[in-house]
Protein backbone atom coordinates (compact mmCIF):
# COMPACT_ATOMS: atom_id res chain seq x y z
CA UNK A 1 0.00 0.00 0.00
CA UNK A 2 1.17 3.54 -0.66
CA UNK A 3 0.82 5.15 2.77
CA UNK A 4 1.60 4.57 6.43
CA UNK A 5 -1.00 3.16 8.83
CA UNK A 6 -0.99 1.96 12.43
CA UNK A 7 -3.37 0.29 14.86
CA UNK A 8 -3.17 -0.60 18.55
CA UNK A 9 -0.19 -0.26 20.86
CA UNK A 10 3.40 -0.15 19.61
CA UNK A 11 6.69 0.88 21.27
CA UNK A 12 8.31 4.25 20.50
CA UNK A 13 11.21 2.59 18.64
CA UNK A 14 11.43 -0.52 16.49
CA UNK A 15 13.31 -3.59 17.76
CA UNK A 16 13.30 -2.42 21.38
CA UNK A 17 11.80 -3.89 24.55
CA UNK A 18 8.00 -3.81 24.60
CA UNK A 19 6.58 -5.58 27.62
CA UNK A 20 3.23 -7.12 28.45
CA UNK A 21 1.42 -6.36 31.75
CA UNK A 22 2.98 -9.50 33.30
CA UNK A 23 6.48 -8.27 32.43
CA UNK A 24 7.12 -10.66 29.53
CA UNK A 25 8.06 -9.32 26.10
CA UNK A 26 5.63 -8.95 23.26
CA UNK A 27 6.90 -10.92 20.26
CA UNK A 28 7.88 -8.63 17.40
CA UNK A 29 7.38 -9.84 13.81
CA UNK A 30 8.51 -8.06 10.63
CA UNK A 31 6.38 -8.81 7.55
CA UNK A 32 8.40 -7.52 4.60
CA UNK A 33 8.43 -7.66 0.81
CA UNK A 34 11.36 -7.89 -1.63
CA UNK A 35 13.56 -9.12 1.18
CA UNK A 36 14.13 -5.97 3.19
CA UNK A 37 13.82 -3.56 0.24
CA UNK A 38 10.03 -3.35 -0.29
CA UNK A 39 7.09 -2.23 1.79
CA UNK A 40 6.72 -3.82 5.23
CA UNK A 41 4.83 -3.75 8.51
CA UNK A 42 5.92 -4.59 12.06
CA UNK A 43 3.53 -6.58 14.25
CA UNK A 44 3.52 -7.25 17.99
CA UNK A 45 2.19 -10.64 19.18
CA UNK A 46 1.14 -11.78 22.63
CA UNK A 47 2.38 -15.29 21.77
CA UNK A 48 5.26 -16.62 19.69
CA UNK A 49 4.17 -16.59 15.99
CA UNK A 50 6.28 -19.75 15.43
CA UNK A 51 4.39 -21.86 17.98
CA UNK A 52 3.34 -24.74 15.70
CA UNK A 53 1.48 -27.67 17.31
CA UNK A 54 1.25 -29.95 14.29
CA UNK A 55 1.65 -30.00 10.51
CA UNK A 56 -0.82 -32.00 8.45
CA UNK A 57 -0.40 -33.76 5.14
CA UNK A 58 -0.38 -31.37 2.16
CA UNK A 59 -3.07 -31.76 -0.49
CA UNK A 60 -3.04 -30.58 -4.13
CA UNK A 61 -4.63 -27.19 -4.72
CA UNK A 62 -4.08 -26.18 -8.32
CA UNK A 63 -5.77 -26.02 -11.71
CA UNK A 64 -4.93 -27.41 -15.14
CA UNK A 65 -5.12 -25.55 -18.46
CA UNK A 66 -7.47 -26.92 -21.13
CA UNK A 67 -4.85 -27.50 -23.80
CA UNK A 68 -7.25 -28.30 -26.63
CA UNK A 69 -9.41 -25.14 -26.37
CA UNK A 70 -7.40 -23.44 -29.10
CA UNK A 71 -7.34 -19.83 -30.29
CA UNK A 72 -10.87 -18.43 -30.18
CA UNK A 73 -12.81 -15.59 -28.69
CA UNK A 74 -14.46 -17.03 -25.59
CA UNK A 75 -17.60 -16.42 -23.59
CA UNK A 76 -17.89 -18.22 -20.25
CA UNK A 77 -21.56 -18.44 -19.29
CA UNK A 78 -21.14 -18.32 -15.51
CA UNK A 79 -24.11 -16.05 -14.82
CA UNK A 80 -26.28 -18.90 -13.58
CA UNK A 81 -23.70 -20.43 -11.26
CA UNK A 82 -24.87 -20.51 -7.65
CA UNK A 83 -22.88 -22.67 -5.21
CA UNK A 84 -19.36 -23.54 -6.41
CA UNK A 85 -18.22 -25.44 -3.29
CA UNK A 86 -18.76 -26.12 0.39
CA UNK A 87 -16.43 -23.50 1.87
CA UNK A 88 -14.18 -20.62 0.82
CA UNK A 89 -11.30 -22.76 -0.43
CA UNK A 90 -13.23 -25.61 -2.05
CA UNK A 91 -15.50 -23.04 -3.74
CA UNK A 92 -12.64 -21.22 -5.50
CA UNK A 93 -12.83 -22.26 -9.16
CA UNK A 94 -10.07 -20.81 -11.29
CA UNK A 95 -11.25 -20.39 -14.89
CA UNK A 96 -8.21 -18.83 -16.62
CA UNK A 97 -4.53 -18.59 -15.85
CA UNK A 98 -0.96 -17.92 -16.96
CA UNK A 99 2.32 -17.67 -15.05
CA UNK A 100 1.48 -14.16 -13.76
CA UNK A 101 -2.18 -14.35 -12.79
CA UNK A 102 -5.19 -16.60 -12.17
CA UNK A 103 -8.83 -15.52 -12.27
CA UNK A 104 -12.00 -17.31 -11.22
CA UNK A 105 -15.19 -17.36 -9.20
CA UNK A 106 -16.13 -18.33 -5.66
CA UNK A 107 -19.61 -18.85 -4.20
CA UNK A 108 -19.26 -20.90 -1.02
CA UNK A 109 -22.18 -22.61 0.68
CA UNK A 110 -20.73 -21.83 4.13
CA UNK A 111 -20.66 -18.09 4.86
CA UNK A 112 -18.15 -18.34 7.73
CA UNK A 113 -14.71 -19.92 7.66
CA UNK A 114 -13.80 -22.20 10.58
CA UNK A 115 -10.09 -21.91 9.69
CA UNK A 116 -7.67 -19.23 8.57
CA UNK A 117 -6.09 -19.01 5.12
CA UNK A 118 -2.65 -17.78 4.08
CA UNK A 119 -1.67 -17.50 0.42
CA UNK A 120 2.10 -17.83 0.29
CA UNK A 121 2.07 -18.03 -3.53
CA UNK A 122 0.78 -14.57 -4.37
CA UNK A 123 -1.18 -11.44 -3.66
CA UNK A 124 -4.95 -11.68 -3.95
CA UNK A 125 -7.63 -9.31 -5.16
CA UNK A 126 -11.18 -10.29 -4.18
CA UNK A 127 -14.03 -8.43 -5.89
CA UNK A 128 -17.32 -8.72 -4.02
CA UNK A 129 -19.93 -8.93 -6.74
CA UNK A 130 -22.65 -9.74 -4.21
CA UNK A 131 -22.56 -9.99 -0.44
CA UNK A 132 -21.24 -8.24 2.64
CA UNK A 133 -19.33 -9.22 5.73
CA UNK A 134 -16.02 -8.86 7.55
CA UNK A 135 -12.44 -9.73 6.69
CA UNK A 136 -10.48 -10.68 9.82
CA UNK A 137 -6.68 -10.68 9.61
CA UNK A 138 -3.73 -10.11 11.89
CA UNK A 139 -3.95 -6.48 10.71
CA UNK A 140 -7.45 -6.12 12.14
CA UNK A 141 -11.10 -6.07 11.16
CA UNK A 142 -12.15 -4.73 7.75
CA UNK A 143 -15.85 -4.41 6.88
CA UNK A 144 -16.47 -5.34 3.24
CA UNK A 145 -19.49 -5.05 0.96
CA UNK A 146 -20.82 -5.31 -2.56
CA UNK A 147 -18.58 -3.56 -5.11
CA UNK A 148 -15.41 -3.75 -3.02
CA UNK A 149 -12.01 -4.67 -4.37
CA UNK A 150 -10.11 -6.19 -1.44
CA UNK A 151 -6.33 -6.28 -1.90
CA UNK A 152 -4.74 -8.94 0.33
CA UNK A 153 -0.92 -9.02 0.34
CA UNK A 154 0.87 -12.35 0.11
CA UNK A 155 1.12 -14.29 3.43
CA UNK A 156 -1.65 -12.30 5.12
CA UNK A 157 -3.46 -14.68 7.50
CA UNK A 158 -7.18 -14.10 7.15
CA UNK A 159 -10.71 -15.42 7.14
CA UNK A 160 -14.03 -14.09 5.90
CA UNK A 161 -17.35 -14.03 7.70
CA UNK A 162 -20.17 -13.13 5.30
CA UNK A 163 -23.73 -12.36 6.28
CA UNK A 164 -26.08 -15.30 5.89
CA UNK A 165 -28.85 -13.41 4.15
CA UNK A 166 -28.72 -12.39 0.48
CA UNK A 167 -26.64 -13.62 -2.46
CA UNK A 168 -22.87 -14.12 -2.27
CA UNK A 169 -20.67 -14.04 -5.36
CA UNK A 170 -16.91 -13.38 -5.39
CA UNK A 171 -14.45 -12.78 -8.21
CA UNK A 172 -10.98 -14.10 -7.31
CA UNK A 173 -7.69 -12.85 -8.80
CA UNK A 174 -4.37 -14.26 -7.63
CA UNK A 175 -1.18 -12.48 -8.70
CA UNK A 176 2.37 -13.81 -8.79
CA UNK A 177 3.61 -10.29 -7.98
CA UNK A 178 2.34 -7.43 -5.80
CA UNK A 179 -0.96 -5.74 -6.67
CA UNK A 180 -0.43 -1.98 -6.49
CA UNK A 181 -2.07 1.35 -7.17
CA UNK A 182 -1.32 2.72 -10.66
CA UNK A 183 2.19 4.20 -10.89
CA UNK A 184 1.28 7.02 -13.28
CA UNK A 185 -1.28 8.26 -10.73
CA UNK A 186 1.31 8.59 -7.93
CA UNK A 187 3.82 11.33 -7.23
CA UNK A 188 7.45 10.73 -6.23
CA UNK A 189 6.54 9.97 -2.60
CA UNK A 190 3.61 7.68 -3.46
CA UNK A 191 0.69 10.06 -2.93
CA UNK A 192 -2.14 9.67 -5.45
CA UNK A 193 -2.23 12.67 -7.76
CA UNK A 194 -5.07 15.16 -8.27
CA UNK A 195 -6.09 13.63 -11.62
CA UNK A 196 -6.18 10.06 -10.28
CA UNK A 197 -9.65 8.45 -10.59
CA UNK A 198 -9.51 7.68 -6.85
CA UNK A 199 -7.55 8.96 -3.85
CA UNK A 200 -6.54 7.90 -0.35
CA UNK A 201 -9.94 8.99 1.02
CA UNK A 202 -11.53 6.20 -1.00
CA UNK A 203 -9.24 3.50 0.40
CA UNK A 204 -10.49 1.73 3.51
CA UNK A 205 -7.90 0.27 5.86
CA UNK A 206 -8.43 -2.17 8.77
CA UNK A 207 -10.67 -0.44 11.31
CA UNK A 208 -9.84 -2.09 14.63
CA UNK A 209 -7.85 -4.96 16.08
CA UNK A 210 -9.62 -8.16 17.13
CA UNK A 211 -7.20 -9.27 19.86
CA UNK A 212 -7.59 -12.96 20.69
CA UNK A 213 -5.41 -13.89 23.67
CA UNK A 214 -6.58 -17.44 24.34
CA UNK A 215 -4.52 -20.54 23.64
CA UNK A 216 -6.00 -23.49 21.79
CA UNK A 217 -5.86 -25.22 18.42
CA UNK A 218 -6.09 -22.89 15.42
CA UNK A 219 -5.90 -24.19 11.86
CA UNK A 220 -4.19 -22.14 9.15
CA UNK A 221 -4.40 -23.51 5.60
CA UNK A 222 -1.29 -22.30 3.78
CA UNK A 223 -1.19 -22.29 -0.03
CA UNK A 224 2.32 -22.81 -1.36
CA UNK A 225 3.53 -24.20 -4.70
CA UNK A 226 0.08 -25.44 -5.67
CA UNK A 227 -0.52 -27.32 -2.41
CA UNK A 228 -2.53 -26.66 0.74
CA UNK A 229 -0.46 -27.18 3.90
CA UNK A 230 -2.53 -27.48 7.10
CA UNK A 231 -0.71 -25.91 10.07
CA UNK A 232 -2.13 -26.09 13.57
CA UNK A 233 -0.98 -23.33 15.93
CA UNK A 234 -1.23 -23.11 19.71
CA UNK A 235 -2.83 -19.65 19.62
CA UNK A 236 -4.94 -17.48 17.35
CA UNK A 237 -3.07 -15.55 14.63
CA UNK A 238 -5.19 -12.60 15.78
CA UNK A 239 -3.11 -12.14 18.94
CA UNK A 240 -1.74 -8.79 17.71
CA UNK A 241 -1.84 -5.86 20.14
CA UNK A 242 -0.47 -3.37 17.63
CA UNK A 243 1.26 -2.89 14.28
CA UNK A 244 2.40 -0.19 11.91
CA UNK A 245 3.72 0.04 8.38
CA UNK A 246 2.80 0.12 4.72
CA UNK A 247 1.83 -3.51 4.10
CA UNK A 248 -1.74 -4.51 4.99
CA UNK A 249 -5.04 -5.49 3.33
CA UNK A 250 -7.36 -2.72 2.21
CA UNK A 251 -10.60 -2.16 0.30
CA UNK A 252 -11.50 0.17 -2.57
CA UNK A 253 -15.07 0.26 -3.87
CA UNK A 254 -15.75 0.24 -7.60
CA UNK A 255 -18.52 2.72 -6.72
CA UNK A 256 -15.82 5.22 -5.66
CA UNK A 257 -13.92 5.02 -8.96
CA UNK A 258 -14.35 8.30 -10.85
CA UNK A 259 -14.42 7.78 -14.65
CA UNK A 260 -12.30 9.77 -17.08
CA UNK A 261 -14.25 10.83 -20.17
CA UNK A 262 -13.51 12.80 -23.34
CA UNK A 263 -14.93 14.20 -26.57
CA UNK A 264 -14.16 10.96 -28.40
CA UNK A 265 -13.99 7.34 -27.23
CA UNK A 266 -11.37 6.80 -24.52
CA UNK A 267 -9.22 3.63 -24.57
CA UNK A 268 -9.20 1.09 -21.69
CA UNK A 269 -6.11 2.54 -19.90
CA UNK A 270 -8.27 5.42 -18.59
CA UNK A 271 -10.20 2.80 -16.62
CA UNK A 272 -7.07 1.31 -15.00
CA UNK A 273 -7.44 0.73 -11.25
CA UNK A 274 -4.51 -1.53 -10.26
CA UNK A 275 -1.23 -2.74 -11.72
CA UNK A 276 0.81 -5.89 -11.15
CA UNK A 277 3.54 -7.92 -12.83
CA UNK A 278 2.25 -8.90 -16.25
CA UNK A 279 -1.28 -7.49 -16.06
CA UNK A 280 -3.53 -4.56 -15.16
CA UNK A 281 -7.04 -4.38 -13.71
CA UNK A 282 -9.57 -1.82 -14.95
CA UNK A 283 -13.01 -0.71 -13.75
CA UNK A 284 -15.82 0.17 -16.12
CA UNK A 285 -18.35 2.31 -14.26
CA UNK A 286 -21.34 4.54 -15.09
CA UNK A 287 -20.16 7.55 -17.08
CA UNK A 288 -21.15 10.14 -19.65
CA UNK A 289 -20.45 9.12 -23.22
CA UNK A 290 -18.24 11.06 -25.64
CA UNK A 291 -19.49 14.55 -26.48
CA UNK A 292 -17.93 15.26 -29.90
CA UNK A 293 -20.87 15.98 -32.28
CA UNK A 294 -19.87 13.00 -34.45
CA UNK A 295 -18.73 10.74 -31.62
CA UNK A 296 -19.38 6.98 -31.71
CA UNK A 297 -19.76 5.79 -28.10
CA UNK A 298 -19.31 2.09 -28.96
CA UNK A 299 -15.66 0.94 -28.88
CA UNK A 300 -13.83 0.54 -32.16
CA UNK A 301 -12.54 -2.79 -33.46
CA UNK A 302 -9.24 -3.74 -31.89
CA UNK A 303 -6.52 -6.28 -32.63
CA UNK A 304 -4.55 -7.36 -29.56
CA UNK A 305 -0.97 -8.03 -30.58
CA UNK A 306 0.52 -8.55 -27.13
CA UNK A 307 -2.28 -8.96 -24.60
CA UNK A 308 -5.44 -10.88 -23.76
CA UNK A 309 -8.50 -8.96 -22.54
CA UNK A 310 -10.97 -10.38 -20.01
CA UNK A 311 -14.21 -8.67 -19.00
CA UNK A 312 -16.29 -9.77 -16.03
CA UNK A 313 -19.75 -8.29 -16.38
CA UNK A 314 -21.00 -7.03 -13.02
CA UNK A 315 -24.01 -4.79 -13.57
CA UNK A 316 -25.98 -3.18 -16.39
CA UNK A 317 -25.99 -3.89 -20.11
CA UNK A 318 -22.88 -3.38 -22.21
CA UNK A 319 -23.91 -1.55 -25.38
CA UNK A 320 -21.19 -3.28 -27.45
CA UNK A 321 -22.22 -6.86 -26.54
CA UNK A 322 -25.26 -9.04 -27.15
CA UNK A 323 -26.23 -12.07 -25.13
CA UNK A 324 -23.82 -11.50 -22.22
CA UNK A 325 -25.40 -11.76 -18.78
CA UNK A 326 -24.45 -10.45 -15.37
CA UNK A 327 -21.69 -12.60 -13.82
CA UNK A 328 -20.26 -13.91 -17.12
CA UNK A 329 -16.84 -13.50 -18.73
CA UNK A 330 -15.61 -12.69 -22.21
CA UNK A 331 -12.00 -13.42 -23.17
CA UNK A 332 -10.64 -11.72 -26.29
CA UNK A 333 -7.33 -13.31 -27.10
CA UNK A 334 -4.26 -11.73 -28.64
CA UNK A 335 -3.88 -12.54 -32.33
CA UNK A 336 -7.56 -11.98 -33.15
CA UNK A 337 -9.51 -8.75 -33.75
CA UNK A 338 -12.56 -8.08 -31.64
CA UNK A 339 -15.10 -5.31 -31.44
CA UNK A 340 -18.76 -4.40 -31.11
CA UNK A 341 -21.38 -6.94 -32.09
CA UNK A 342 -23.29 -6.18 -35.32
CA UNK A 343 -25.83 -3.40 -34.93
CA UNK A 344 -24.45 -2.06 -31.67
CA UNK A 345 -22.33 0.72 -33.26
CA UNK A 346 -25.27 2.46 -34.96
CA UNK A 347 -27.42 1.87 -31.89
CA UNK A 348 -24.87 3.62 -29.66
CA UNK A 349 -24.82 6.86 -31.66
CA UNK A 350 -26.65 9.58 -29.77
CA UNK A 351 -26.56 7.75 -26.44
CA UNK A 352 -25.61 10.10 -23.62
CA UNK A 353 -24.46 7.77 -20.82
CA UNK A 354 -24.06 4.19 -19.63
CA UNK A 355 -24.89 2.52 -16.32
CA UNK A 356 -22.60 -0.48 -16.78
CA UNK A 357 -20.15 -1.96 -14.27
CA UNK A 358 -17.43 -4.44 -15.21
CA UNK A 359 -14.01 -5.62 -14.04
CA UNK A 360 -11.37 -5.93 -16.75
CA UNK A 361 -8.18 -7.99 -16.63
CA UNK A 362 -5.58 -7.24 -19.33
CA UNK A 363 -2.62 -9.63 -19.42
CA UNK A 364 0.65 -9.37 -21.33
CA UNK A 365 1.13 -13.11 -21.58
CA UNK A 366 -1.40 -15.41 -23.18
CA UNK A 367 -4.11 -16.80 -20.95
CA UNK A 368 -5.35 -20.36 -21.01
CA UNK A 369 -8.78 -21.37 -19.79
CA UNK A 370 -8.73 -24.19 -17.28
CA UNK A 371 -10.46 -27.54 -17.38
CA UNK A 372 -12.86 -26.11 -14.78
CA UNK A 373 -13.97 -23.51 -17.36
CA UNK A 374 -14.89 -25.96 -20.12
CA UNK A 375 -18.43 -26.55 -18.87
CA UNK A 376 -19.18 -22.83 -19.21
CA UNK A 377 -17.89 -22.27 -22.77
CA UNK A 378 -20.42 -20.73 -25.18
CA UNK A 379 -19.65 -22.57 -28.41
CA UNK A 380 -21.55 -20.01 -30.51
CA UNK A 381 -19.62 -16.96 -29.30
CA UNK A 382 -16.71 -17.04 -31.81
CA UNK A 383 -19.25 -16.72 -34.65
CA UNK A 384 -21.39 -14.04 -32.95
CA UNK A 385 -20.01 -11.22 -35.11
CA UNK A 386 -21.56 -12.74 -38.24
CA UNK A 387 -24.55 -10.65 -39.36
Amino acid sequence: MAYYHRLGEIPPKRHTQFRQPDGSLYKEELVSSKGFSGIYSTLYHIHNPNEVKSIGKPTPYSWKPAKDHGLQQTHLKTSGVEITGEDYLTARRILMMNSDVMMGICTPKKRKMDYFFKNADGDELIYIHDGEGVLYSQFGKLTVRKGDYIVIPRTTIYKFEFKEEGPLRLLIIESHGPIETVKRYRNEVGQLLEHSPYCERDIRTPESLEVQKEKGDFLVQIKKQGMLHPYSYGHSPLDIVGWDGYLYPYALSIFDFEPITGRIHQPPPVHQTFQAWGFVICSFVPRLFDYHPLAIPAPYNHSNIDSDEVLYYAEGEFMSRKGIDRGSFTIHMGGLPHGPHPGTVEKSIGAKATEEYAVMLDTFKSLEITTDALEFVDKNYPMSWTE
